[in-house]
């Protein structure tokens, strides 16, 4: 079964039992790594593999064709994305990003839809130029210059202060202060055509599997992350795997709807049939 995930620690650790035949009854895996902004697109042209993480903002162009498995993703608190600039201060300015070049990890990815959000309330006159680019290019880029503040995922939580650079919002604190809500970031969807339950279950224990033995993935792990510290990438697990991770539950799909139902109200994503969240 073809299925694309990111080579980072969180998703790795969740998907190494599963990739390396431990799941009993759970098929072979191919698998394509490769950074939400490609899977993004993937699912949304229709060409994407039978299972993806895609990022939560996405699901609007794509429930037709996938569904929303309820576990296997990245949803949480205190893991929301961060706008970086190279200078801040102990109370920096939102103003300061008005009519500036921003760096995004995608589009459509979740941190962009909640940047958008929170600019519109806080960035008079709005920013200047959205310039997408792979996520671990983005703090080198706002570090030498080529960009004015940059939105930040993962494991740049932990890293950007090697790189001198300063935290001019933590979005994620500003959406669960406003909603009490976790933070929806990245969704494993799958085809409707496929056996679901299924999908949900072998996801569900390789997750499970991961919890149960932390030393396994290990080399998988290290091998695919790019930020190749193994504390910053125990942390990066730590942060992202949790309890939302094994079952998303009624907080996690009030999140969802949550997220999905203001951005379609700001008119950044399409109105959707919430129902199909749901299946």
């Amino acid at each position: 079964m073809k299925i694309a995930y990111s080579p980072c620690p969180n998703d790795t650790f969740v998907f190494h039992a599963w990739a390396h035949g431990l799941i009993p009854g759970a098929p072979e895996l191919d698998v394509l790594y490769a950074d939400i902004d490609i899977t993004n697109k993937l699912a949304a042209d229709g060409t994407g593999p039978d299972v993806l993480k895609i990022s939560y903002a996405a699901l609007p162009w794509v429930l037709k064709e996938y569904a929303l498995l309820p576990c296997g993703g990245a949803l949480g608190r205190g893991c929301g994305p961060l706008v970086l600039t190279q200078s801040g201060g102990t109370n920096p300015d939102p103003a300061q990003l008005s009519g500036r070049r921003v760096a995004v990890p995608s589009e459509r990815s979740t941190a962009y839809l909640l940047f958008r959000l929170w600019a519109e309330q806080n960035v008079p006159g709005g920013v200047g130029e959205i310039v997408v680019m792979p996520f671990h290019e983005i703090m080198p880029a706002v570090r030498d210059g080529q960009i004015d503040a940059g939105l930040v995922i993962h494991e740049a939580r932990f890293t950007y202060p090697s790189y001198g650079l300063a935290l001019l919002k933590d979005l994620g604190s500003w959406w669960e202060e406003d909603t009490n809500l976790p933070i929806p970031l990245g969704a494993i969807v799958a085809r409707r055509s496929m056996d679901l339950e299924a999908l949900a279950g072998w996801a569900r224990a390789s997750v499970e599997y991961a919890w149960a033995h932390p030393e396994a993935s290990r080399d998988y792990v290290m091998q695919h992350a790019q930020e190749m510290d193994p504390q910053v990438a125990q942390a990066h697990i730590d942060l992202y795997v949790n309890e939302f991770t094994a079952n998303l539950g009624d907080d996690g799909y009030g999140a969802v709807l949550t997220l999905l139902q203001r951005a379609a109200e700001a008119g950044i994503v399409p109105q959707m049939d919430y129902a199909a969240l749901l299946r």
